[in-house]
């Protein structure tokens, strides 16, 4: 399998165990890592995170196989997996680190997930409008290597936070909440 079959998106819906846990059980997912994107401070962590004024939203690096599991499925499961119509909260989680939004990696794939998301508001797919954030990571703006952004860029999470899910079955959480986010995902790759 070469590099060039493999594409990155960062995927905010809620809280990241959630996303990740979705994600890393699909066929054609090389990578799920949670993270934080979209502030204004260098190395947040989840304290600075939760306190909600940092601009950062929990988000989930999904590196994936386009043979195995193209764009158009990665956008299946993560709008069965979390609202995209609520601004700022996912269930029992408020506040804009939990926000629906997603970086793409190319103006192509922003380009394609514009589409999608057209489609699913024509189609009524919500009773409410979608209010999914979305932005591109690459832009003609960025003249060199020198022109950083903190907003673009991505900062993996603590390593208590990675494989949450796996490694903390017995939370009532991932009990709860998880296990059915993980099942919502898999039932939207079958039924397409």
């Amino acid at each position: 399998m070469s590099k060039n079959n493999h594409n990155k998106i960062y995927l905010g819906g809620g809280c990241f165990w959630c996303i990740e846990a979705a994600f890393g059980t699909l066929k054609g997912i090389s990578s799920a890592t949670s993270g934080y994107m979209g502030g204004d401070l260098i190395n947040p962590t989840y304290e600075s995170v939760c306190q909600g004024d940092s601009g950062h939203a929990e988000v989930v690096e999904i590196i994936f196989d386009v043979n195995l599991i193209p764009l158009e499925s990665v956008l299946d499961v993560f709008f069965e997996i979390h609202d995209p119509t609520s601004l700022n909260r996912q269930g029992n989680d408020i506040g804009s680190q939990y926000r629906s939004i997603i970086f793409c990696t190319s103006k192509t794939q922003y380009s394609e997930v514009c589409k999608y998301i057209t489609i699913l508001e024509k189609n009524l797919k919500f009773a409410k409008p979608i209010v999914t954030e979305l932005l591109c990571l690459e832009s003609e703006a960025k003249n060199n290597e020198n022109d950083v952004n903190k907003k673009d860029t991505f900062f993996p999470a603590e390593e208590h936070h990675q494989n949450y899910f796996q490694n903390n079955r017995e939370n009532p959480y991932c009990e709860l909440v998880i296990r059915n986010k993980v099942s919502k995902a898999k039932k939207a790759l079958t039924n397409r």
